[in-house]
């Protein structure tokens, strides 16, 4: 069915391509102005596989742009938030529409790396319902049009545990010792240790962000294997019994085994959304907004919604009956349902510090020696903690200790045994 849709909205926006030529140049800004950007190239950088892409017969969205306005779109993908920021921070290339999750976007604002929105350009934005504009991390609006919106989730294997978790204390369950994923990225991660202590995502104490390092600690005693898309082909083979990840992405799974289920935990999740923003300094700002437009079309919106599975903000879609996801329950949960955090940005110092607490978790060896990152998915070289490495540090020295004073003691004796001889 999904597949069918994507080919049917393809060849749809083929047919109407100079249809909506003609709509969009008066309803946005001057058919000259739009004319004159044939040619030109639109850098983007987007998540991977994050956007209808014209495989198995989906419409290509970067392609019906192009045909539309003779836009070239120069597409790059990233794997995060953070080496995502890091590229650009570095100077070393230049995009024009990036889609970052909402923390960053509040970070990219504060940091002046956005450029404002005319959002006359974007007419197409009048699809985006209130709830899903003027969040915290953009309260004005200015720099961002919602592009998924989604929630973090535990997906588990029904034939490999013992009972439904409701918890993401299952991922401490020592029944699963060697069968737990978990994220490879700090902030994901330290979500899930802070919901079950009952914590702000945004904290900014000390001494809890330690607490929840000590939790995840804790969690190395059941030899977890940390993954970020890895966690697709160990769920999908059945080489793992629990792992937390994206609802959009278990909808994908599932496609491949069906014995995968999901649950938002009891103790609450991370919601979030992914937006398409604008950098500053870009060189070609009206194509950047009319590739965000052309982006909030109901038939491209509804095409990407299915190609990738994520919830959709754009309401002509998921109001929209003939959507396969309408109504999912999953993807779209009753409001109230089950508590939820956003992610703000973070000081600087809590940046760092967490930063550091994660290599700490990352690098700490359990008393009972797991070595299950090995085998699983982990790079991590096993380094010994402060701890470890005081304790040894004893060990070796008294060895030492012991061996220096013998051989000083030989020493004695041999020059005491020469005088000896010397006197006779």
């Amino acid at each position: 069915m999904k597949k069918f849709l994507s080919a049917f909205f393809a060849l749809l926006i083929t047919a109407l391509t100079f249809s909506f030529s003609s709509v969009s140049a008066s309803a946005l800004a001057k058919k000259s102005d739009i004319e004159a950007l044939r040619g030109t190239k639109l850098y983007v950088y987007n998540w991977g596989e994050y956007i209808s892409d014209g495989e198995d017969d989906t419409l290509d969205v970067n392609a019906a742009f192009t045909e539309k306005y003779g836009i070239q779109v120069v597409y790059d993908t990233f794997d995060n938030n953070e080496t995502m920021y890091s590229k650009l921070k570095s100077g070393g290339v230049s995009y024009d529409v990036v889609f970052p999750s909402d923390y960053m976007i509040e970070r990219m604002i504060s940091e002046g790396l956005l450029e404002k929105i005319d959002f006359s350009n974007v007419p197409n934005f009048s699809y985006i319902p209130e709830k899903y504009r003027n969040l915290s991390y953009d309260p004005t609006n200015e720099y961002s049009v919602p592009y998924t919106v989604s929630y973090v989730g535990l997906i588990y294997n029904s034939k490999m545990v013992y009972e439904k978790p409701d918890s993401w204390a299952a991922l401490w369950d020592e029944n699963y010792t060697n069968d737990i994923l978990m994220f490879d990225n700090p902030r994901d991660a330290f979500a899930i240790a802070q919901s079950l202590l009952g914590m702000d995502y945004n904290m900014e104490s000390e001494t809890a962000w330690r607490t929840a390092a000590a939790l995840l600690k804790e969690q190395k005693t059941v030899s977890p294997g940390y993954v970020n898309d890895e966690i697709f082909l160990k769920m999908e083979s059945g080489e793992a019994a629990l792992g937390p990840y994206y609802v959009g992405d278990f909808l994908t799974m599932k496609e491949n085994n069906e014995d995968l289920e999901f649950v938002y935990p009891k103790e609450g999740v991370n919601y979030f959304l992914d937006c398409a923003c604008i950098l500053k300094g870009t060189k070609n700002k009206l194509a950047a907004e009319l590739y965000l437009n052309f982006l909030n079309e109901p038939e491209v919106a509804q095409a990407n919604a299915e190609y990738i599975c994520y919830g959709s903000p754009n309401e002509a879609v998921y109001t929209n009956e003939d959507y396969e996801y309408y109504q999912n329950e999953l993807l779209y949960p009753e409001e109230g349902a089950f508590k939820t955090q956003i992610f703000r940005n973070l000081s600087p110092e809590t940046l760092a510090l967490m930063s550091t607490l994660w290599d700490d978790v990352k690098n700490y060896i359990p008393s009972n020696g797991s070595y299950r990152y090995v085998f699983f998915g982990d790079d991590t070289s096993p380094l010994a903690t402060k701890e470890d490495l005081s304790g040894d540090a004893t060990k070796y020295g008294i060895c030492i200790g012991v061996f220096l004073l013998i051989c000083l003691a030989y020493i004695i004796f041999r020059f005491a045994r020469k005088r000896y001889r010397e006197n006779i």
